[in-house]
């Protein structure tokens, strides 16, 4: 880095092959993932498995305000219509290669998540939003996939660490930039490190642990709708609780001492 604002000379690059190969795997999965679901014809499949091979790149470049790279190229577009058939076509097959498109997923997006990250810094952005675009650049594709399929969105629910996995590896890259290390060795190491922990956060069931308190607070107030139910059948009349009244705490000050630490958690 520079020492006039952390700006780079240059960005973590990859030969146009593994770019493709990554752009592939991408396309790959979503179409496999989109193809599971009824009511979506051929066209629609493709489309989302083009979306998930390079939503990812798209959206970093659309942050960066740049032209996308999938459009400098044609083979962009090519691969990822092409993988996207054969991930609908042949998903049995592809099931039974299960492992190897995991590890080539691992270190796709470590590989996307570098040159966001080297992208954003060659262009003048300061450390923090580089993290921020390199892992977008890593798990955008599969962001856009399940926006397309108007499902939640996986990436912010409880599962193996695919975004984390991303952050882990943006910021060794970071800290190996300021440390003075050359843009490609870091950028190797930011792959091998987001490969590594999304492939053991997968073999191990490795996740976040679930938010607590809202969870908590939901429960409870279902709990006291579902008696207020049971009341009314008894009374005849039915009085829902306040949500504006009604302490989601159960009486007790945030951040105060459970009474009873028996009581399930």
């Amino acid at each position: 880095m520079r020492e006039n604002g952390g700006v780079l000379d240059e960005t973590f690059r990859t030969p146009l092959p593994v770019d493709l190969i990554a752009v592939g795997v991408g396309s790959l999965q979503g179409a496999m993932f989109a193809a599971g679901f009824k009511r979506i014809d051929l066209l629609g499949v493709a489309i989302i498995g083009i979306a998930s091979g390079i939503g990812g790149g798209f959206l970093r470049d659309i942050l960066l305000g740049t032209t996308p790279a999938a459009f400098s190229e044609n083979l962009y577009l090519l691969v990822a219509t092409g993988a996207a058939f054969i991930g609908m076509l042949l998903p049995r097959l592809l099931q039974r290669v299960d492992p190897v498109i995991t590890v080539l997923d691992a270190l796709s997006i470590g590989m996307f998540g570098a040159i966001g990250a080297t992208k954003a810094l060659a262009l003048g952005m300061p450390v923090v939003p580089a993290l921020f675009i390199g892992t977008v650049s890593a798990v955008g594709g599969g962001v856009l996939r399940d926006v397309m399929l108007n499902i939640p969105i996986a990436l912010m629910h409880v599962g193996s660490l695919y975004a984390v996995a991303s952050l882990v590896g943006v910021a060794v890259l970071v800290v190996l930039l300021a440390c003075g290390v050359p843009v490609l060795a870091a950028g190797i190491a930011c792959v091998v490190v987001t490969a590594l922990v999304r492939l053991l956060a997968v073999r191990f069931g490795w996740s976040l642990p679930e938010q607590r308190a809202l969870s908590r607070i939901r429960l409870r107030r279902q709990r006291q709708v579902e008696q207020a139910i049971e009341e009314a059948l008894h009374t005849g009349a039915i009085t829902l609780p306040d949500p504006e009244t009604d302490d989601p705490f159960g009486g007790a000050e945030p951040g105060s001492r459970d009474p009873d630490p028996r009581r399930p958690r």
